[in-house]
């Protein structure tokens, strides 16, 4: 239960693991940031702030960056941390051994050094973002001295060893997580004495627990109840855009969906809005494209149709499917594959419904999460529930998905070797604007060859009990609980 000195945190899984190189999923990686610091750190606005380091540098190249420790740092054991730790923790992270999922994530980082305080990494390409990446647990800096003693029992150990604020104190599986204070944190103690997270994967009775005072925060709520909850708890729901887009990707690689103009007739049919603001409703933003404008400099990639009348989108479209040989004479035949999920049933249904004035006959087909991203994974789909929420809040992130390089997670099976070289250059590029601007091409050949159908992009949803102060609306949905605190009576 809350408590005066204690903050109850609903998270929507369990945690999976707690060594930070070897996670992947969002609850086990919430979980580690509250207990390892990196040379940087998110702050409650999801920017990147010095961490353990107490400032940094860049080239002007912008390919080595320089990042100067703080004084007599210490792991919450009370033994030294040294600027030496993090070279080992980028070895550690490049082993086979470790078998990191998130290694792919530091794959433009070429080496990481340290001389006396000081640690530089160095990087293939520029890369402004390169804070924001640190602040990643799996570059925290980890107490190597305990697992270099005792393997990966290091885990284990209660308090478990930490460099951040927190330390986890107890962990009964599928019941809670305790944290509570690091003795030896840098900064200054974290304002809240315990937090305590506990899994909760339906929604619904997350938002019951919260109604009841049981806790203090939930990491979701039914989206069918978000009206309801600004109606009858004002404040309590927290909702603004997220780094997600929501899409369907077609599969390229056979007919129908190898013919663009296909493709593109049925995304001109899409009434996005409708779909956003009626079906969803929870205040998402209708997307045309891949990436959210915050990416490119609050530019949109979208295509110049998006805004034609609903007709004249409807009679192109037709023309665009009689050219690929479609009509009412020969309706385009195809099945709409989908996950379980209310939500994406109601956006299947309503897309199908869209398609009707253009003889196109879509089924539906439902299957459980695994099965469905597996199917994905080996092609076995024509038009597939899909979407991305970015590991960074970087444009690359986002881009990189649909490179042919990426193979059996670029499930559209895209290949458009010019697409390929403007997300490469717009990668190695270090002027912000001239970076900004190659992302925005990127994404308008995307939209433009239309592999994927875009439809909105993500918000968060969240529950925050009003004695909890700290708490920031942000795009990267980041709120480290050292940030947060009781608001007193």
């Amino acid at each position: 239960m809350p408590g005066p000195d204690q903050i109850v945190r609903l998270s929507d899984s369990e945690i999976k693991g707690l060594d930070p190189q070897k996670i992947s999923d969002l609850a086990s990686l919430r979980i580690a940031a509250d207990q390892f610091e990196g040379l940087t750190r998110l702050n409650a606005a999801g920017d990147a702030e010095p961490g353990q380091a107490k400032s940094w540098s860049v080239s002007e190249n912008g390919l080595h960056w320089t990042f100067p420790l703080r004084d007599e740092l210490r792991f919450s054991d009370g033994t030294a941390l040294e600027a030496s730790v993090f070279p080992q923790i980028w070895q550690r992270l490049q082993s086979s051994r470790t078998a990191s999922p998130t290694k792919a994530l530091f794959a433009n980082i070429a080496a990481v050094t340290a001389s006396g305080p000081y640690v530089v990494v160095s990087l293939r390409a520029p890369s402004p973002s390169l804070p924001v990446l640190l602040s990643h647990p799996a570059m925290a800096a980890l107490p190597l001295h305990r697992i270099e003693k005792i393997g990966d029992r290091w885990t284990s150990e209660r308090p478990m060893v930490s460099s951040g604020p927190y330390q986890l104190a107890t962990w009964q599986l599928n019941d809670h997580a305790l944290m509570t204070r690091n003795p030896h944190w840098h900064d200054e103690p974290a304002p809240t004495a315990r937090i305590i997270w506990k899994p909760m994967d339906d929604s619904l009775s997350a938002m019951r627990l919260i109604l009841a005072g049981g806790a203090d925060i939930a990491a979701d709520y039914p989206a069918s109840r978000h009206q309801w909850l600004n109606e009858n708890h004002p404040g309590l729901a927290h909702s603004m855009p997220y780094l997600g887009s929501y899409y369907f990707a077609f599969n390229t690689r056979r007919a129908p969906f190898d013919d663009v103009r296909v493709r593109t007739a049925l995304s001109m049919a899409v009434e996005r809005r409708w779909i956003a603001e009626k079906v969803i409703a929870t205040g998402n933003i209708p997307a045309w494209n891949l990436l959210p404008a915050e990416m490119t400099g609050g530019i949109s990639a979208k295509p110049a149709w998006a805004d034609w009348p609903r007709e004249k989108r409807l009679a192109t479209a037709r023309k665009l499917l009689r050219q690929a040989g479609y009509d009412s004479a020969h309706p385009l035949k195809f099945e709409i594959r989908f996950n379980s999920s209310a939500e994406h049933r109601r956006v299947s249904v309503a897309l199908a419904a869209m398609w009707k004035p253009l003889f196109v006959e879509a089924s539906l087909f439902n299957s459980e999460a695994a099965l469905h991203f597996a199917a994905l994974r080996q092609h076995d789909f024509a038009l597939a529930r899909s979407g991305w929420i970015a590991d960074l809040p970087v444009a690359e992130n986002f881009l990189t998905v649909h490179q042919s390089a990426n193979g059996a997670g670029n499930y559209s099976g895209y290949d458009n070797p010019a697409y390929d070289a403007v997300v490469a250059q717009a990668i190695a590029t270090a002027d912000p604007d001239k970076r900004n601007a190659l992302m925005r091409r990127a994404d308008e050949i995307l939209i433009k060859d239309m592999p994927i159908l875009p439809l909105y992009f993500y918000v968060t949803r969240s529950l925050v009990g009003k004695r909890i102060d700290g708490w920031k609306d942000n795009i990267s949905n980041v709120h480290p609980s050292y940030t947060l605190r009781i608001r007193p009576k």
